[in-house]
């Protein structure tokens, strides 16, 4: 399976629809709170089948990642999310997308030292031996 990575996410190339209980899986939300905030947030609200099976498109994806980032790491009420994203969405989306980058950086530095720090137990190791 191919797969790249949006906003810290790794989607597969070939698929164009993602399910309601995929897009709740990969960004730990769960799917009544993805329905409550259709209402909210239209910029969110997924293509639905005939039968109303929800189909989550990569944009609505990065969309619901900018909403879950205003209301739980920001800790803005619904009210004040959604008037930030009518004064300036996308100064939102480049802090948002900024914020991201950092936090894969932190991510890749944690796991550097880690390797380091096992590295550098193992060369003491066989130090003490000798």
């Amino acid at each position: 399976m191919e797969t790249y990575t949006i906003e810290n996410i790794n989607l597969d190339k070939r698929k164009l629809y993602y399910s309601i209980s995929e897009v709740a899986s990969m960004l730990n939300i769960k799917e009544s709170t993805l329905r409550f905030w259709e209402k909210d947030f239209p910029f969110t609200q997924p293509e639905k089948s005939a039968k109303g099976t929800r189909h989550y498109t990569q944009k609505e994806i990065q969309n619901i990642q900018l909403v879950s980032y205003l209301l739980k790491e920001r800790k803005l009420t619904i009210e004040g999310a959604k008037k930030l994203l009518k004064e300036n969405k996308q100064d939102i989306e480049k802090k948002h997308a900024i914020v991201l980058r950092l936090q894969h950086i932190k991510k890749e530095i944690q796991s550097l030292r880690t390797a380091f720090d096992k590295n550098l137990n193992i060369t003491e190791e066989n130090g003490m031996a000798d």
